[in-house]
């Protein structure tokens, strides 16, 4: 796939390199250290007021300097944000190369990455690997994180495993938002943004006393753009922003002892999302494009014109309300914190998911309701005068529903007859085999004008109610003058109950194939096809006779394709209770060591924890181990099909060895690691369904550079390189065969980012500052197969799965993103910009799938195109 910005990019990047060695050149050799220094861009520290590495770091749950804190952790402060137009956590990847974010098939969908692990935004059962927080409040879901920044003070990314004191979802690494505190003087800002696609943004902030002991806050904003692809079979624009959010805070102390702080936010997302480009047709695609149908996509030679088709507009509505209360007091030398809260998440999707203008699929809804309880409390203080302690607990408490359907349209049928009749050189037909399973069944009318229907598909009502529990403690010892070791552990229960209740409502998937009664049927085909092959009557009566009833020569089998909806096995049911429960204790050991006032060194082993992962879709299948046992107890269905209803906890484990240092115009830092996942929960899309599995080990070895320097007073220089090596140690059950020794898809050995901002002070009070990055990640595989590709015999069995991992290998991705901006900041307060994003108009796919009822035919999800706008702010 051919990067239409890649001769640009290499000039860039050279570009870039030749600055890296400039700033090589200006940090001294022992400035390897500070992980993390980034304030901004690409460990971009806003060394104004000599600030440096003295910004406070709270994700740890104690308050350090980002010096003195011996993780790898990477701080965005909201100067950064607002000069590179960063509006949600997606941005972030401009920023922190060790951070991806994929939106794929809906504005809820979104998966995390850090150091290339993550996973969860597809299925509402999967927890994701990276956790999310915000104000210290776990964000379990995507569909609850994705909304706008608020009143940003800044966000922490923590790499690597961080169960031993966040305890959730968090094997791969923590995003930890942190919002502004009310104030007690009285302050605020006001923001408007226009851009391209008639892009408009408008935030708020004020903030002030109410008494002497309380402060309040208000933030609101309003996010909204025309989508960037132009939807030629509905008419509208899809990829479009149309969000908005409020939120209050308030802030009690009425002494130095004890802190209140409560908040309460809203947030509401209504948008058309997300289009879908073909990148490889098939003769599945000229079926659609036939005058029989009638449909229309794009052509693949035109993938990056953001030209899409569907027959309606995607539904996205997501809304997000909660409120949390955090306590902070001091008892003597020891602090308490309490932070309770309640939040709801609600999401409405609905698209059209064959992605074509062929009316093959009506609707495929899904109406989610998440309820979440979280209730975390800790104490944290000085036990003598060498050791500091932290102990706390956390408890969470959710409920999901799910309602949804997945129903086809008028065409639908037709589509399938034209394939069928291709498949077969005209042979069958739906209306033949609707007569013939008929006649066979004693019936011959019994299921004419019921094969693949409009009306027809599957109904389906899920739940899951979640409830965990975990005891989190740690130590810092100093064993000697600036040496500190740092022990610490979490216990963690967690149990799930779920349900399903799936009901398929088309005949076609119920019909056994290889059904005794249809054995004339099967003898008819079989002798037909040795005569057409030139076979003599006596010989193909012999080959028939011999193969009527062979699952293996079955000549219906390749219609098992169609059977997209056979029968559920739903759950509990009498061998599956639907429950898990899982239990943990994950812990940390570190030793951290002040080698000079500027420059710390540590080196750290640390296990992670995620718990088990449900299934919760259309796919939800019970195992083939349990084959036997549902068969007596006289739950087996026609055309069962076996699956995971469940995925197996993740446990995680990193070594890494770090250094970090701070001088008066240079910060650097260094992290040298090996993380590794047992367990790794995949989740593959099929073409019609997803397969969740468990990676027996998936890791990684890497480096992980930042740094920054100021050579003169107006020039900042940032640079961020991220280094992986990573493989599938042992994942034997893919979706597309054994993956051992193999490299993972998504993951580029290198992502950097190189910033550089001038902050021109002017004679009169003012200042114009241009800022400029560039992000680059190498060339990855886009997926480590494409499952429809996979050779299958007549009876669904896999003859060879190298033709997915074939098909799969020749499309890749590559980034290579500039963006730049421009502000003219007054001295009263106001100020003036010009931005860009993407200014090369660097095009890729951020992930490419089989095609929806399209055989041997790929999709793919573009990323954003080049954007652009100005902006204007006030702040007093």
């Amino acid at each position: 796939m051919k990067n239409v910005a890649m001769d640009r990019g290499l000039r860039f990047r050279s570009l870039f390199l030749c600055g890296a060695g400039t700033i090589a050149a200006l940090v001294p050799l022992g400035a390897l250290a500070q992980d993390g220094v980034a304030a901004g861009a690409a460990g971009e520290t806003t060394f104004a007021e000599s600030e440096g590495n003295e910004i406070i770091v709270t994700a740890t749950k104690q308050e350090k300097t980002l010096q003195d804190v011996p993780v790898a952790v990477t701080v965005t402060t909201a100067e950064t944000l607002e000069r590179a137009q960063l509006r949600d956590i997606a941005d972030l990847v401009s920023v922190v190369p060790s951070l991806r974010v994929v939106q794929l098939q809906g504005s809820a969908a979104t998966n995390f990455f850090i150091r290339g692990f993550g996973n969860g935004s597809n299925n509402v059962g999967i927890e994701p690997s990276v956790g999310v927080f915000v104000d210290g409040v776990f964000r379990s879901r995507t569909a609850s994180q994705i909304s706008d920044f608020p009143d940003i003070e800044r966000v922490e990314v923590l790499r690597g495993p961080q169960s031993t004191l966040f305890g959730k979802n968090a094997s791969a690494g923590v995003i930890s938002i942190v919002t502004k505190e009310p104030q007690f003087d009285f302050g605020g800002s006001l923001e408007a943004s226009y851009g391209n696609y008639d892009a408009k943004v408008l935030k708020g902030y004020v903030t002030g006393p109410l008494t002497d002991a309380l402060a309040v806050s208000l933030a609101a904003g309003l996010n909204k753009r025309d989508g960037y692809m132009k939807d030629l079979g509905d008419g509208t624009r899809t990829n479009e922003r149309n969000r908005w959010f409020v939120r209050g805070q308030a802030l009690y102390e009425p002494d130095d002892r004890l802190k209140v702080r409560v908040i309460a936010d809203y947030d509401k997302i209504d948008e058309n999302c997300c289009g879908v480009v073909n990148i490889q047709s098939s003769a599945a695609t000229a079926a659609i494009l036939s005058p029989y149908i009638g449909g229309m996509v794009n052509d693949p030679a035109d993938q990056f014109d953001d030209k899409v088709y569907s027959n309606m507009p995607s539904i996205n509505k997501i809304e997000n309300y909660g409120i949390s209360a955090q306590v902070d007091y001091d008892v003597g030398p020891m602090q308490i914190t309490s932070i309770t809260s309640l939040r709801r998440t609600n999401a409405l999707t609905d698209q059209d998911s064959d992605f074509t203008s062929a009316r093959l699929l009506a609707t495929n809804l899904q109406d989610q309701r998440l309820k979440s309880f979280t209730q975390e409390l800790r104490v944290s203080g000085n036990l003598t005068d060498d050791i500091s302690a932290l102990f706390g607990v956390f408890y969470l408490n959710e409920k999901f529903r799910q309602n949804g359907a997945l129903i086809l349209d008028d065409q639908f049928r037709t589509y399938a007859d034209l394939l069928v009749q291709g498949s077969s050189g005209g042979a069958l037909s739906i209306g033949l085999l609707e007569g013939a399973f008929g006649t066979y069944d004693g019936d011959p009318t019994q299921y004419l004008g019921t094969f693949l229907v409009a009306g027809t598909g599957q109904n389906m009502d899920l739940s899951l109610n979640s409830e965990a529990f975990s005891i989190f403690g740690q130590f810092d010892i100093d064993l000697a003058d600036r040496l500190t070791l740092t022990m610490g552990g979490n216990y963690t229960k967690d149990k799930k109950s779920f349900t399903t209740d799936i009901t398929s409502l088309d005949t076609f998937s119920a019909i056994d194939f290889d059904a005794p009664q249809y054995a004339p049927f099967r003898y008819g085909l079989l002798y037909q096809g040795a005569l057409n092959n030139g076979l003599d009557a006596a010989t193909a009566a012999a080959f028939a006779s011999a193969n009527m009833n062979n699952p293996l020569a079955n000549p219906l089998g390749p219609l098992r394709s169609f059977q997209l909806f056979p029968p559920f096995v739903n759950v509990p049911n009498a061998v599956e209770n639907g429950k898990t429960n899982d239990g943990n204790f994950s812990y940390t050991l570190r030793l951290a060591y002040d080698a000079t006032d500027n420059v710390n060194l540590y080196a750290s082993y640390a296990t992670g924890f995620k718990a088990s992962s449900v299934n919760l879709s259309r796919d939800s299948r019970p195992p083939q181990t349990l084959a036997n046992d549902l068969a007596g107890a006289g739950l087996l269905v026609p055309n069962l099909r076996y699956g995971t209803r469940y995925a197996d906890p993740e446990k995680s484990k990193v070594i890494e060895f770090g250094a970090k240092g701070n001088w008066r115009n240079y910060a650097a830092n260094i992290a040298v690691f090996y993380q590794a996942i047992k367990g790794f929960q995949s989740n593959i899309f099929l073409g019609t369904g997803f397969a969740l599995a468990n990676a027996g080990k998936q890791s990684t070895y890497g480096v992980e550079f930042e740094g920054t320097a100021r050579p003169i007073p107006p020039l900042t220089l940032g640079v961020a390189i991220t280094w992986l090596d990573p493989k599938y140690n042992s994942f034997v059950a893919s979706a597309v065969g054994d993956q051992s020794g193999r490299r993972p898809p998504e993951i580029p050995e290198w992502s950097t980012t190189f910033s550089a901002q001038w902050d021109q002070h002017l004679g009169n009070g003012d200042r114009l500052i241009l800022r400029g990055a560039y992000h680059y990640e190498s060339s990855a595989w886009a997926v480590e197969g494409l499952p429809g590709f996979i050779q299958r015999d007549a009876a669904g069995n896999v003859v060879d799965y190298q033709p997915a991992i074939d098909a799969a290998g020749k499309f890749k991705r590559q980034v290579d993103e500039v963006d730049a901006s421009l502000t003219y900041a007054m001295e009263n307060g106001l100020e003036l910009s010009v931005w860009g994003r993407n200014l090369l108009d660097d095009r890729y796919f951020n992930r490419i799938f089989d095609s929806v009822a399209q055989p041997l035919a790929v999709s793919g999800y573009a990323n954003q195109p080049r954007t652009y706008g100005v902006a204007a702010r006030y702040k007093w």
